[in-house]
């Protein structure tokens, strides 16, 4: 038996819609950020899944050691002080290889004004994604998705457009 001519491109054209209907979904689901257990320099412990939802947080990978980390923290307190009263919180995890006396004495004498994990298992990098580059920073909505994932610096003036946008969102 011989196929209608017409079955050929209508078959293409159901196979390429699907196609980019998956394509499309694939670019609109967001990682959802895994829940993890910190421990504070402070001693206290916290869970992501009971602390962080409905803010927008920002998730710091870095260490003492890394001199990009270092030049770009006076860029991360300030955005913190601007956008914490907002609805807008930030986690800095040290790495595990950095000595927690570093990481104690360099937020005790920049007067870090946010919480600071020190990972010393390397299972909160792990859970991210297995975090190794310093700084590594995610940016995570009020939902608890992962909405931009930086390596390096990021470009601070779009960070706070894509922030503002996120505080906006209901």
């Amino acid at each position: 038996m011989k196929l209608p001519r017409w079955i050929a491109p209508v078959l293409l054209v159901a196979v390429l819609g699907a196609g980019a209907g998956l394509a499309y979904q694939s670019l609109t689901r967001r990682d959802v950020a895994p829940q993890v257990d910190y421990v504070l320099l402070d001693g206290s412990t916290k869970n992501s899944s009971a602390a962080w939802p409905g803010k927008v947080m920002l998730v710091n990978f870095w260490a003492t050691s890394c001199t990009t980390c270092v030049h770009e923290m006076p860029q991360v307190i300030a955005t913190h002080q601007k956008y914490k009263d907002k609805g807008f919180d930030t986690l800095a995890v040290a790495m595990s290889y950095d000595p927690p006396a570093y990481v104690a004495n360099f937020a005790e004498s920049r007067q870090l004004p946010f919480g600071v994990a020190i990972d010393n298992t390397g299972e909160i990098a792990q859970r991210f994604g297995k975090v190794q580059l310093t700084p590594t920073t995610f940016l995570i909505n009020k939902r608890g998705e992962i909405v931009k994932r930086f390596v390096g610096a990021p470009d601070f003036a779009a960070l706070h457009q894509t922030i503002e946008k996120l505080l906006a969102e209901s």
